[in-house]
Protein backbone atom coordinates (compact mmCIF):
# COMPACT_ATOMS: atom_id res chain seq x y z
CA UNK A 1 0.00 0.00 0.00
CA UNK A 2 1.33 3.30 -1.30
CA UNK A 3 2.18 5.94 1.54
CA UNK A 4 -0.19 8.64 0.00
CA UNK A 5 -3.12 5.88 0.47
CA UNK A 6 -2.55 5.12 4.19
CA UNK A 7 -2.50 9.00 5.02
CA UNK A 8 -5.80 9.22 3.33
CA UNK A 9 -7.15 6.33 5.04
CA UNK A 10 -5.33 7.66 8.77
CA UNK A 11 -6.94 11.18 8.13
CA UNK A 12 -10.78 9.44 6.96
CA UNK A 13 -10.58 7.43 10.29
CA UNK A 14 -9.52 10.90 12.18
CA UNK A 15 -11.80 12.55 10.80
CA UNK A 16 -14.26 9.65 11.81
CA UNK A 17 -13.14 9.57 15.32
CA UNK A 18 -13.36 13.38 15.62
CA UNK A 19 -17.11 13.17 14.92
CA UNK A 20 -17.81 10.34 17.27
CA UNK A 21 -15.24 11.91 19.97
CA UNK A 22 -18.27 15.19 19.34
CA UNK A 23 -21.39 13.23 19.64
CA UNK A 24 -20.12 11.31 22.58
CA UNK A 25 -19.46 14.71 24.35
CA UNK A 26 -22.98 15.91 23.10
CA UNK A 27 -24.20 12.92 24.76
CA UNK A 28 -22.73 12.96 27.89
CA UNK A 29 -23.41 16.79 28.17
CA UNK A 30 -27.04 15.98 27.43
CA UNK A 31 -27.60 12.80 29.51
CA UNK A 32 -29.14 14.69 31.89
CA UNK A 33 -31.62 16.48 29.57
CA UNK A 34 -35.33 15.14 30.48
CA UNK A 35 -37.68 17.25 28.31
CA UNK A 36 -41.77 17.57 29.76
CA UNK A 37 -42.03 17.88 33.39
CA UNK A 38 -40.95 15.85 36.15
CA UNK A 39 -43.03 14.31 38.29
CA UNK A 40 -44.12 15.71 41.97
CA UNK A 41 -46.71 13.86 44.76
CA UNK A 42 -49.65 15.67 44.66
CA UNK A 43 -50.68 18.28 47.18
CA UNK A 44 -53.83 16.76 48.65
CA UNK A 45 -55.37 18.70 52.13
CA UNK A 46 -57.31 16.18 54.94
CA UNK A 47 -58.89 16.74 57.90
CA UNK A 48 -56.32 17.01 60.82
CA UNK A 49 -59.12 13.80 62.41
CA UNK A 50 -61.47 11.36 61.88
CA UNK A 51 -65.16 13.60 62.99
CA UNK A 52 -66.50 9.77 63.95
CA UNK A 53 -63.71 8.78 66.35
CA UNK A 54 -65.22 9.19 69.36
CA UNK A 55 -64.31 12.09 71.94
CA UNK A 56 -63.63 11.23 75.64
CA UNK A 57 -64.72 7.63 77.04
CA UNK A 58 -67.90 6.38 75.69
CA UNK A 59 -70.00 2.75 76.93
CA UNK A 60 -69.41 1.18 73.41
CA UNK A 61 -68.21 -2.69 73.82
CA UNK A 62 -66.10 -1.76 70.78
CA UNK A 63 -64.56 1.72 69.89
CA UNK A 64 -62.63 3.44 67.23
CA UNK A 65 -59.28 5.30 68.13
CA UNK A 66 -56.70 7.45 66.73
CA UNK A 67 -54.48 5.14 68.02
CA UNK A 68 -51.88 4.03 64.99
CA UNK A 69 -50.66 0.04 64.73
CA UNK A 70 -50.49 -2.63 61.94
CA UNK A 71 -53.45 -3.52 60.48
CA UNK A 72 -51.86 -6.01 58.44
CA UNK A 73 -53.27 -8.94 60.13
CA UNK A 74 -56.47 -6.97 61.58
CA UNK A 75 -58.85 -10.79 61.04
CA UNK A 76 -56.81 -12.01 64.01
CA UNK A 77 -58.69 -9.42 66.42
CA UNK A 78 -61.66 -11.23 66.25
CA UNK A 79 -59.94 -14.68 68.08
CA UNK A 80 -61.88 -16.48 64.95
CA UNK A 81 -59.60 -19.91 64.19
CA UNK A 82 -61.84 -20.61 61.23
CA UNK A 83 -62.31 -16.95 60.21
CA UNK A 84 -58.39 -17.04 60.01
CA UNK A 85 -57.89 -20.14 58.39
CA UNK A 86 -60.18 -18.93 55.45
CA UNK A 87 -58.75 -15.54 54.91
CA UNK A 88 -55.19 -17.30 55.06
CA UNK A 89 -56.38 -19.70 52.65
CA UNK A 90 -57.75 -16.95 50.24
CA UNK A 91 -54.75 -15.08 50.18
CA UNK A 92 -52.89 -18.60 48.88
CA UNK A 93 -55.58 -19.65 46.27
CA UNK A 94 -58.08 -16.48 45.31
CA UNK A 95 -58.36 -16.55 41.68
CA UNK A 96 -58.94 -12.92 41.43
CA UNK A 97 -55.42 -12.10 43.60
CA UNK A 98 -53.63 -14.74 40.80
CA UNK A 99 -55.24 -12.31 38.09
CA UNK A 100 -53.72 -9.19 39.33
CA UNK A 101 -50.37 -10.78 39.97
CA UNK A 102 -50.27 -11.65 36.11
CA UNK A 103 -51.29 -8.23 35.49
CA UNK A 104 -47.84 -6.94 37.50
CA UNK A 105 -46.05 -9.07 35.04
CA UNK A 106 -47.13 -8.11 32.19
CA UNK A 107 -46.38 -4.60 33.75
CA UNK A 108 -43.04 -5.73 34.46
CA UNK A 109 -42.27 -7.60 31.15
CA UNK A 110 -43.68 -3.98 29.15
CA UNK A 111 -41.40 -2.39 31.30
CA UNK A 112 -38.45 -4.59 29.59
CA UNK A 113 -39.48 -3.70 26.23
CA UNK A 114 -38.94 -0.42 27.08
CA UNK A 115 -35.93 -0.82 28.72
CA UNK A 116 -34.67 -2.84 25.93
CA UNK A 117 -34.59 0.19 23.21
CA UNK A 118 -31.95 2.06 25.64
CA UNK A 119 -29.39 -0.41 24.20
CA UNK A 120 -27.74 -0.58 20.81
CA UNK A 121 -28.64 -2.90 18.58
CA UNK A 122 -26.73 -5.77 17.72
CA UNK A 123 -27.54 -8.42 14.79
CA UNK A 124 -25.21 -11.22 13.76
CA UNK A 125 -25.44 -12.50 10.49
CA UNK A 126 -23.70 -15.26 8.76
CA UNK A 127 -24.13 -17.53 5.11
CA UNK A 128 -22.98 -19.80 2.79
CA UNK A 129 -22.92 -19.50 -1.08
CA UNK A 130 -22.01 -22.51 -3.68
CA UNK A 131 -21.53 -21.33 -7.28
CA UNK A 132 -20.06 -22.93 -10.64
CA UNK A 133 -19.40 -21.76 -14.08
CA UNK A 134 -19.31 -23.24 -17.13
CA UNK A 135 -17.22 -26.33 -16.89
CA UNK A 136 -15.13 -24.64 -13.96
CA UNK A 137 -15.01 -26.71 -10.43
CA UNK A 138 -17.45 -24.74 -7.86
CA UNK A 139 -16.61 -22.45 -5.64
CA UNK A 140 -17.27 -21.85 -1.78
CA UNK A 141 -17.95 -18.79 -0.28
CA UNK A 142 -18.23 -18.50 3.71
CA UNK A 143 -19.48 -14.91 4.53
CA UNK A 144 -20.49 -13.36 8.01
CA UNK A 145 -21.34 -10.36 9.76
CA UNK A 146 -21.85 -7.99 12.83
CA UNK A 147 -24.86 -4.92 12.41
CA UNK A 148 -25.35 -2.34 15.24
CA UNK A 149 -27.63 0.28 15.44
CA UNK A 150 -27.98 2.94 18.21
CA UNK A 151 -30.92 5.30 18.29
CA UNK A 152 -29.41 7.81 20.68
CA UNK A 153 -31.55 9.01 23.45
CA UNK A 154 -30.78 12.82 23.98
CA UNK A 155 -33.98 13.88 24.87
CA UNK A 156 -35.03 11.76 27.37
CA UNK A 157 -38.20 10.49 25.57
CA UNK A 158 -37.31 7.04 26.17
CA UNK A 159 -36.06 7.35 29.09
CA UNK A 160 -39.09 9.04 29.97
CA UNK A 161 -41.10 6.14 28.42
CA UNK A 162 -39.07 4.07 30.99
CA UNK A 163 -40.30 6.42 33.96
CA UNK A 164 -43.79 5.53 32.49
CA UNK A 165 -43.46 2.08 32.13
CA UNK A 166 -41.70 1.29 36.12
CA UNK A 167 -44.80 3.83 37.28
CA UNK A 168 -46.93 1.15 35.69
CA UNK A 169 -45.34 -1.45 37.88
CA UNK A 170 -46.11 0.39 40.57
CA UNK A 171 -49.43 0.64 40.01
CA UNK A 172 -49.78 -2.87 39.53
CA UNK A 173 -48.19 -3.51 42.42
CA UNK A 174 -50.43 -1.47 44.30
CA UNK A 175 -53.37 -2.50 42.26
CA UNK A 176 -52.50 -6.55 44.00
CA UNK A 177 -52.98 -4.86 47.60
CA UNK A 178 -56.06 -3.32 46.65
CA UNK A 179 -57.65 -6.49 45.21
CA UNK A 180 -55.90 -8.05 48.61
CA UNK A 181 -57.55 -5.67 50.85
CA UNK A 182 -61.39 -6.06 49.13
CA UNK A 183 -60.33 -9.98 48.84
CA UNK A 184 -59.79 -10.10 52.98
CA UNK A 185 -63.16 -8.00 53.97
CA UNK A 186 -64.84 -10.27 51.32
CA UNK A 187 -64.01 -13.34 53.14
CA UNK A 188 -64.55 -11.89 56.38
CA UNK A 189 -68.03 -10.64 55.34
CA UNK A 190 -69.10 -13.64 53.97
CA UNK A 191 -68.25 -15.25 57.18
CA UNK A 192 -69.78 -13.02 59.61
CA UNK A 193 -73.45 -12.96 56.97
CA UNK A 194 -73.00 -16.96 57.42
CA UNK A 195 -72.76 -16.69 61.47
CA UNK A 196 -75.66 -14.22 61.55
CA UNK A 197 -78.09 -16.21 59.45
CA UNK A 198 -76.78 -19.51 61.76
CA UNK A 199 -77.71 -17.55 65.02
CA UNK A 200 -81.25 -16.56 63.43
CA UNK A 201 -81.93 -19.74 62.74
CA UNK A 202 -80.97 -20.69 66.80
CA UNK A 203 -83.13 -17.88 67.87
CA UNK A 204 -86.02 -19.00 65.36
CA UNK A 205 -85.93 -21.87 66.60
CA UNK A 206 -85.75 -20.98 69.81
CA UNK A 207 -89.10 -19.35 70.03
CA UNK A 208 -90.48 -22.14 67.47
CA UNK A 209 -90.29 -24.27 70.59
CA UNK A 210 -91.64 -21.34 72.90
CA UNK A 211 -94.79 -21.38 70.51
CA UNK A 212 -95.21 -24.68 70.15
CA UNK A 213 -95.15 -25.26 73.71
CA UNK A 214 -97.78 -22.44 74.05
CA UNK A 215 -100.06 -24.36 71.61
CA UNK A 216 -99.66 -27.22 73.21
CA UNK A 217 -101.54 -25.18 76.69
CA UNK A 218 -103.73 -23.50 74.19
CA UNK A 219 -105.16 -27.17 73.51
CA UNK A 220 -105.55 -28.45 76.33
CA UNK A 221 -107.27 -25.21 77.44
CA UNK A 222 -109.61 -25.67 74.58
CA UNK A 223 -109.99 -29.50 75.17
CA UNK A 224 -111.10 -27.90 78.73
CA UNK A 225 -113.23 -25.72 77.56
CA UNK A 226 -111.52 -23.01 78.59
CA UNK A 227 -110.18 -21.42 75.25
CA UNK A 228 -111.92 -21.21 72.02
CA UNK A 229 -111.30 -22.77 68.41
CA UNK A 230 -109.84 -19.12 67.46
CA UNK A 231 -107.42 -19.03 70.48
CA UNK A 232 -106.12 -22.56 69.13
CA UNK A 233 -105.98 -21.43 65.25
CA UNK A 234 -103.89 -18.08 66.27
CA UNK A 235 -101.22 -20.94 68.07
CA UNK A 236 -100.83 -22.79 65.47
CA UNK A 237 -100.49 -20.07 62.74
CA UNK A 238 -98.15 -18.25 64.55
CA UNK A 239 -95.87 -21.60 65.02
CA UNK A 240 -96.75 -22.54 60.76
CA UNK A 241 -95.24 -18.43 60.55
CA UNK A 242 -92.07 -19.11 62.59
CA UNK A 243 -91.36 -22.41 60.95
CA UNK A 244 -91.68 -20.64 57.49
CA UNK A 245 -88.53 -18.41 58.41
CA UNK A 246 -86.19 -21.08 58.55
CA UNK A 247 -85.39 -22.06 55.54
CA UNK A 248 -84.95 -18.63 54.55
CA UNK A 249 -82.13 -18.44 56.71
CA UNK A 250 -81.12 -22.04 56.10
CA UNK A 251 -80.91 -20.57 52.04
CA UNK A 252 -79.13 -17.78 53.10
CA UNK A 253 -76.19 -19.83 55.01
CA UNK A 254 -76.17 -22.17 51.96
CA UNK A 255 -75.18 -19.44 49.87
CA UNK A 256 -72.77 -17.59 52.13
CA UNK A 257 -70.76 -20.91 52.04
CA UNK A 258 -70.48 -21.09 48.61
CA UNK A 259 -69.63 -17.81 48.35
CA UNK A 260 -66.51 -18.60 50.94
CA UNK A 261 -65.66 -21.83 48.78
CA UNK A 262 -65.73 -19.55 45.42
CA UNK A 263 -63.16 -17.56 47.60
CA UNK A 264 -61.16 -20.36 48.45
CA UNK A 265 -60.77 -21.04 44.83
CA UNK A 266 -63.07 -24.27 45.70
CA UNK A 267 -66.07 -26.02 44.12
CA UNK A 268 -69.07 -24.19 45.85
CA UNK A 269 -70.13 -27.02 47.77
CA UNK A 270 -66.57 -27.84 48.93
CA UNK A 271 -66.80 -26.05 52.47
CA UNK A 272 -70.62 -27.32 53.75
CA UNK A 273 -69.29 -29.73 55.99
CA UNK A 274 -66.79 -27.79 57.55
CA UNK A 275 -68.82 -24.67 58.18
CA UNK A 276 -72.69 -26.17 58.16
CA UNK A 277 -72.35 -26.78 62.16
CA UNK A 278 -73.56 -23.41 63.95
CA UNK A 279 -71.57 -21.30 65.82
CA UNK A 280 -71.16 -17.17 67.15
CA UNK A 281 -70.13 -14.46 65.49
CA UNK A 282 -66.43 -13.20 65.62
CA UNK A 283 -65.48 -11.38 69.19
CA UNK A 284 -65.29 -7.36 68.58
CA UNK A 285 -61.47 -6.33 69.46
CA UNK A 286 -61.62 -3.98 71.91
CA UNK A 287 -60.33 -1.35 70.54
CA UNK A 288 -60.08 -0.41 66.45
CA UNK A 289 -57.15 1.55 65.72
CA UNK A 290 -58.17 3.82 62.80
CA UNK A 291 -55.38 6.33 63.46
CA UNK A 292 -55.29 9.86 61.41
CA UNK A 293 -56.68 11.18 58.37
CA UNK A 294 -53.33 12.38 56.90
CA UNK A 295 -52.17 7.72 57.30
CA UNK A 296 -54.88 7.10 54.97
CA UNK A 297 -52.72 8.82 51.99
CA UNK A 298 -49.78 6.33 52.61
CA UNK A 299 -52.17 3.05 53.32
CA UNK A 300 -54.65 2.61 51.16
CA UNK A 301 -53.63 1.07 48.10
CA UNK A 302 -55.81 2.07 45.66
CA UNK A 303 -55.16 5.72 46.57
CA UNK A 304 -51.45 4.74 46.02
CA UNK A 305 -52.36 3.24 42.51
CA UNK A 306 -54.13 6.49 41.92
CA UNK A 307 -50.65 8.54 42.08
CA UNK A 308 -48.64 6.03 40.17
CA UNK A 309 -50.94 6.24 37.51
CA UNK A 310 -50.54 10.11 37.44
CA UNK A 311 -46.70 9.65 37.48
CA UNK A 312 -47.31 7.40 34.41
CA UNK A 313 -49.60 10.29 33.01
CA UNK A 314 -47.46 13.11 33.70
CA UNK A 315 -44.22 10.80 32.27
CA UNK A 316 -45.65 10.53 28.62
CA UNK A 317 -45.92 14.21 28.32
CA UNK A 318 -42.56 14.37 28.66
CA UNK A 319 -42.52 11.44 25.73
CA UNK A 320 -44.88 13.28 23.09
CA UNK A 321 -42.40 16.76 23.77
CA UNK A 322 -39.45 14.47 22.53
CA UNK A 323 -40.69 14.20 19.37
CA UNK A 324 -40.69 17.94 18.76
CA UNK A 325 -36.29 17.40 18.45
CA UNK A 326 -33.70 15.47 16.26
CA UNK A 327 -33.46 12.04 16.75
CA UNK A 328 -29.70 11.18 16.42
CA UNK A 329 -28.96 7.77 15.20
CA UNK A 330 -25.54 5.76 14.72
CA UNK A 331 -25.46 2.58 12.97
CA UNK A 332 -22.21 0.04 11.87
CA UNK A 333 -21.43 -3.10 10.08
CA UNK A 334 -18.68 -5.85 9.78
CA UNK A 335 -18.80 -7.81 7.05
CA UNK A 336 -15.93 -10.72 6.61
CA UNK A 337 -15.97 -13.14 3.74
CA UNK A 338 -13.70 -16.27 2.45
CA UNK A 339 -13.47 -19.03 0.61
CA UNK A 340 -12.33 -21.64 3.19
CA UNK A 341 -14.29 -21.20 6.26
CA UNK A 342 -11.68 -22.06 8.73
CA UNK A 343 -10.14 -18.52 7.36
CA UNK A 344 -13.41 -16.62 7.91
CA UNK A 345 -12.37 -14.59 10.86
CA UNK A 346 -8.96 -13.60 9.46
CA UNK A 347 -10.03 -12.93 5.58
CA UNK A 348 -8.40 -9.75 3.85
CA UNK A 349 -11.99 -9.55 2.61
CA UNK A 350 -13.80 -7.37 5.09
CA UNK A 351 -15.21 -4.11 5.37
CA UNK A 352 -16.30 -1.74 7.93
CA UNK A 353 -18.79 0.64 8.11
CA UNK A 354 -19.93 3.29 9.92
CA UNK A 355 -22.74 5.65 9.77
CA UNK A 356 -24.39 8.60 11.54
CA UNK A 357 -27.96 10.14 10.77
CA UNK A 358 -30.20 13.08 12.55
CA UNK A 359 -33.65 12.96 11.71
CA UNK A 360 -36.13 16.17 12.72
CA UNK A 361 -39.71 16.04 12.46
CA UNK A 362 -39.81 19.51 10.69
CA UNK A 363 -43.80 19.82 9.83
CA UNK A 364 -46.03 17.05 10.55
CA UNK A 365 -49.87 18.91 10.49
CA UNK A 366 -49.90 20.10 14.30
CA UNK A 367 -49.77 16.23 15.02
CA UNK A 368 -47.27 16.48 17.44
CA UNK A 369 -48.34 19.55 19.41
CA UNK A 370 -51.43 17.96 19.29
CA UNK A 371 -50.50 15.09 20.93
CA UNK A 372 -48.31 17.24 23.51
CA UNK A 373 -52.44 18.57 24.41
CA UNK A 374 -53.60 14.74 24.40
CA UNK A 375 -51.61 13.83 27.18
CA UNK A 376 -51.09 16.97 29.17
CA UNK A 377 -55.19 16.41 28.85
CA UNK A 378 -54.80 12.56 30.37
CA UNK A 379 -52.32 13.83 33.29
CA UNK A 380 -55.34 16.70 34.36
CA UNK A 381 -57.77 13.84 34.41
CA UNK A 382 -55.27 11.31 35.99
CA UNK A 383 -54.61 14.34 38.64
CA UNK A 384 -58.77 14.34 39.38
CA UNK A 385 -59.00 11.15 39.53
CA UNK A 386 -56.78 10.80 42.29
CA UNK A 387 -58.68 13.37 44.08
CA UNK A 388 -61.69 11.82 43.71
CA UNK A 389 -60.20 8.73 44.74
CA UNK A 390 -58.82 10.41 48.09
CA UNK A 391 -61.97 11.90 49.12
CA UNK A 392 -64.04 9.05 48.55
CA UNK A 393 -61.75 7.05 50.93
CA UNK A 394 -61.99 9.57 53.47
CA UNK A 395 -66.12 9.18 52.97
CA UNK A 396 -65.59 5.51 53.18
CA UNK A 397 -63.72 5.67 56.68
CA UNK A 398 -65.79 8.13 58.13
CA UNK A 399 -69.34 6.46 56.97
CA UNK A 400 -67.70 3.30 58.65
CA UNK A 401 -66.78 5.16 61.87
CA UNK A 402 -70.32 6.40 62.16
CA UNK A 403 -72.05 2.84 61.37
CA UNK A 404 -69.94 1.36 63.79
CA UNK A 405 -70.51 3.90 66.93
CA UNK A 406 -74.20 3.95 66.21
CA UNK A 407 -74.74 0.14 65.83
CA UNK A 408 -73.78 -0.40 69.06
CA UNK A 409 -76.07 2.20 70.57
CA UNK A 410 -78.75 0.48 68.71
CA UNK A 411 -77.93 -2.63 70.09
CA UNK A 412 -77.70 -1.84 73.55
CA UNK A 413 -81.51 -0.51 72.84
CA UNK A 414 -82.39 -3.78 71.23
CA UNK A 415 -80.60 -5.37 74.59
CA UNK A 416 -83.10 -3.89 76.50
CA UNK A 417 -86.02 -4.32 74.09
CA UNK A 418 -85.45 -8.03 74.24
CA UNK A 419 -84.97 -8.10 78.19
CA UNK A 420 -88.68 -6.44 78.64
CA UNK A 421 -90.34 -8.47 75.96
CA UNK A 422 -88.95 -11.99 77.23
CA UNK A 423 -90.92 -10.38 80.99
CA UNK A 424 -93.97 -9.62 79.21
CA UNK A 425 -93.90 -13.21 77.58
CA UNK A 426 -93.78 -14.56 80.41
CA UNK A 427 -96.21 -12.55 81.96
CA UNK A 428 -98.82 -12.83 79.75
CA UNK A 429 -98.49 -16.97 79.77
CA UNK A 430 -99.01 -16.81 83.08
CA UNK A 431 -102.09 -14.71 82.96
CA UNK A 432 -103.23 -16.89 80.10
CA UNK A 433 -103.07 -20.28 81.90
CA UNK A 434 -104.81 -18.61 84.92
CA UNK A 435 -107.11 -17.62 82.62
CA UNK A 436 -107.11 -13.49 83.35
CA UNK A 437 -106.31 -12.50 79.91
CA UNK A 438 -106.87 -13.98 76.76
CA UNK A 439 -104.31 -15.45 74.40
CA UNK A 440 -104.26 -12.43 71.76
CA UNK A 441 -101.79 -10.95 74.23
CA UNK A 442 -99.14 -13.98 74.57
CA UNK A 443 -99.20 -13.70 70.67
CA UNK A 444 -98.35 -10.16 70.55
CA UNK A 445 -95.89 -10.88 73.54
CA UNK A 446 -94.47 -13.60 71.64
CA UNK A 447 -94.23 -12.11 68.45
CA UNK A 448 -92.36 -8.52 69.75
CA UNK A 449 -90.36 -11.07 72.08
CA UNK A 450 -89.31 -12.86 68.31
CA UNK A 451 -88.89 -9.56 66.37
CA UNK A 452 -86.76 -8.30 69.08
CA UNK A 453 -84.51 -11.40 69.34
CA UNK A 454 -84.31 -11.54 65.70
CA UNK A 455 -83.24 -7.34 65.67
CA UNK A 456 -81.00 -7.80 68.08
CA UNK A 457 -79.36 -10.60 66.46
CA UNK A 458 -79.01 -8.24 63.55
CA UNK A 459 -77.46 -5.90 64.82
CA UNK A 460 -74.84 -8.20 66.36
CA UNK A 461 -74.01 -9.44 62.62
CA UNK A 462 -74.36 -5.30 61.35
CA UNK A 463 -72.01 -4.16 64.39
CA UNK A 464 -68.98 -7.14 62.83
CA UNK A 465 -69.85 -5.69 59.09
CA UNK A 466 -69.64 -1.99 59.83
CA UNK A 467 -65.87 -2.97 61.92
CA UNK A 468 -65.39 -4.99 58.57
CA UNK A 469 -65.92 -2.33 56.12
CA UNK A 470 -64.01 0.19 58.52
CA UNK A 471 -61.00 -2.22 57.99
CA UNK A 472 -60.94 -2.06 54.60
CA UNK A 473 -61.46 1.68 54.44
CA UNK A 474 -58.45 2.07 56.06
CA UNK A 475 -56.67 -0.39 54.10
CA UNK A 476 -55.82 -2.58 56.53
CA UNK A 477 -54.12 -6.19 54.86
CA UNK A 478 -51.16 -6.20 53.47
CA UNK A 479 -47.55 -5.05 54.80
CA UNK A 480 -46.98 -1.65 56.05
CA UNK A 481 -45.24 1.33 53.98
CA UNK A 482 -41.88 0.74 52.84
CA UNK A 483 -42.12 -3.08 53.77
CA UNK A 484 -43.66 -4.51 50.40
CA UNK A 485 -43.46 -8.41 49.98
CA UNK A 486 -40.64 -9.44 48.59
CA UNK A 487 -42.32 -11.23 45.50
CA UNK A 488 -43.43 -7.42 44.97
CA UNK A 489 -40.86 -5.48 44.73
Amino acid sequence: MSEMKRMKMKRAWSSKSLFITALCLVILIAGGCLVGPDFKPPPMTVPEEWAGVPKGPTDRTSMATTRQSDLVGWWREFNDPTLTFLVEQALKVNLDLKIAETRLRQARAARGVVAGGLWPVVTASGGYQWSKTGEESGQDRFQTGLDVAWEIDLFGGRRRSLESAGADVRAEVENIRAVQVSLIAEVALNYVLLRGSQQQILIAQKNLEAQRHSLGITRKRFEAGFASALDVANAEAAVASTESQIPVFEIAVHQFIHGLSVLLARPPADLLERLSPKDLLPRLPLQVPAGLPSDLLRRRPDIRASEARLHSATAKIGVAVADLFPVFSLTGAINLSSDLLHTLLSASKRSLELTQSITWPLFQGGAIRSNIRLQEALRDEAFITYQKTVLIALQEVEDSLTAFDREQRRWQDLVKAVTANRRAVDLSLKLYTAGVSDFLNVLVAQRSLYNSEDALAQSEKNIALDLIALYKALGGGWESPGEPRADLK
